[in-house]
């Protein structure tokens, strides 16, 4: 699953900078480090040493940090070289440990590896693991401080609490199969269905709180349609509080999607203008209505504008959009250019909105609409970050417990199943820690992972 050679990277972002880190880890870094510096080195303390090359020449003058096993991030002795932050002057580094490792097999890490060996020694389990990631791709300060949650634990300890529940439910009706005759009095002393029922609604809080913990770390993909010169790219360049995208009063000028990341109130907006949907004989402009639709098939919510004088490109393009939706995405019908109308004489219903792009008249209410429509509730506190596949395991033991809970109702010739169901469950919120995972999704996790981390 990973080598037990030690391994080296530069740990720090490609780039001059004032100081470059490059780390290693194996199980015993006292021969190397007697190789680089003729020293030995006292833990955790900063050494300030020359590095020279195989001639005696000076590589660099640098700080070097020793950390014994198991008192490390990944669990190995780590040797931490805090040099100039030359690229150039980095390589050297890197070449000068190599050549020195070589007997030890030494070796380039792969991404993720040393968080991957922290994970494999014990040290942070597998959503902390993904955590570091998250914290350092963080897009927003929201999502940063969520990420340090969950580094922290806070997520893993809500799901081992959960887990132990099951656990501990699960004990009790599997001790009961053995007695058949006394198990339905047994389970009903127990109060079996009631924890069974609180463990539903800890599994609910949590998948709701995953939901925004995916929120906060991927964003959403917002997606602007509409026809031709309705002020699809005024509006991106009036949420983004900057011209984006080229604005002109000729219909068709958008050809391709135009993308833009915001924040509102701290949560990531992928906004996508989208070229006009309209019948044309121009290839250019056909391929990017092609890539419109193809938008509409991966939003997480589509904002459909429509204009004054619009009512039959609007009544055309609307069962095209909805036919085109993914599953539960939700669309926004926004009637833009609020300036040219007499407001006291528009009717709209609780999906559709008033804007002018323009003056920014209805921006403000079109900003919580957005948040409302995505799923955010409007609250940081406490909040984490989580993925796709946490809140796909969550889901699934979510199914599960439903289904023990209907096993549960069917008395003594269901237990069985009712016993299988909560392991069903268990086994997918310990897929989220890690503690049942298979390999090869693992190996898939950690390839994401910048390399030095």
């Amino acid at each position: 699953m990973t080598r037990k050679l030690p391994i080296i990277a530069v740990a720090t972002a490609p780039g001059k900078a004032g100081v470059g880190v490059v780390r290693l880890s194996g199980q015993d870094l006292k021969p190397m480090i007697k190789a680089l510096f003729n020293k030995e080195l006292q833990p955790r303390q900063a050494t300030l040493l020359n590095l020279r090359d195989a001639s005696d020449q000076l590589i660099d003058q640098l700080l070097a940090i020793y950390f014994t096993s198991p008192a490390s991030f990944t669990g190995e002795d780590v040797l931490e070289l805090q040099c100039h932050g030359g690229p150039q002057l980095l390589g050297l580094v890197m070449r000068r440990c190599l050549e020195l490792g070589k007997d030890s097999g030494l070796a380039i890490a792969e991404p993720g590896e040393f968080t991957l060996r922290a994970y494999l020694n014990n040290k942070v389990d597998l959503a902390q693991a993904e955590a570091i990631a998250d914290l350092i791709d963080a897009q927003s300060e929201a999502a940063a401080l969520g990420a340090a949650r969950s580094l922290q634990g806070t997520f893993s300890h809500d799901i081992n609490e959960l887990i132990e529940e099951i656990t501990q439910l699960r004990i009790l009706v599997e001790s009961t199969l053995d007695f058949p005759e006394e198990e339905i009095e047994f389970l009903e002393n127990a109060h079996a269905r009631e924890r069974l029922l609180a463990v539903k609604h800890k599994l609910w809080t949590l998948q709701d709180g995953a939901k925004q913990g995916k929120i906060l770390r991927d964003g959403a993909n917002l997606v602007l349609v509409g026809a031709p010169n309705v002020g699809k790219s005024s509006l991106l360049n009036c949420l983004a509080g900057e011209e984006v995208a080229i604005v002109t009063p000729i219909a068709g000028t958008t050809r391709d999607r135009v993308r833009e990341s915001i924040q509102i109130e701290g949560v990531p907006l992928h906004i996508i203008d989208t070229a006009g949907l309209r019948s044309t004989t121009d290839e250019v402009e056909a391929k990017g209505i092609e890539r419109t639709w193809e938008a509409i098939r991966s939003a997480d919510l589509v904002v459909f504008l429509t204009a004054p004088g619009a009512q039959k490109e609007v009544n055309d393009l609307r069962p095209q959009i909805l036919k085109a939706l993914p599953a539960r995405c939700p669309i926004l019908e926004l009637i833009n250019k609020a300036d040219l109308l007499d407001l006291a004489k528009i009717s709209r219903n609780e999906n559709t909105l008033l804007i002018s792009a323009k003056t920014g008249y209805g921006i403000e209410d079109l900003k919580q609409k957005i948040l409302e429509l995505i799923g955010w509730n409007g609250s940081q506190e406490g909040s984490i970050v989580a993925r796709r596949r946490h809140l796909e395991c969550i889901e699934r033991a979510a199914e599960h417990i439903e289904r023990s809970e209907q096993f549960a109702a069917n008395g003594n010739n269901s237990l069985e199943l009712f016993a299988e169901e909560l392991s069903l469950a268990q086994n997918h919120l310990g897929q989220i820690t890690g503690k049942l995972l298979p390999d090869d999704l693992l190996g898939k996790i950690f390839s994401q992972f910048c390399i030095g981390k």
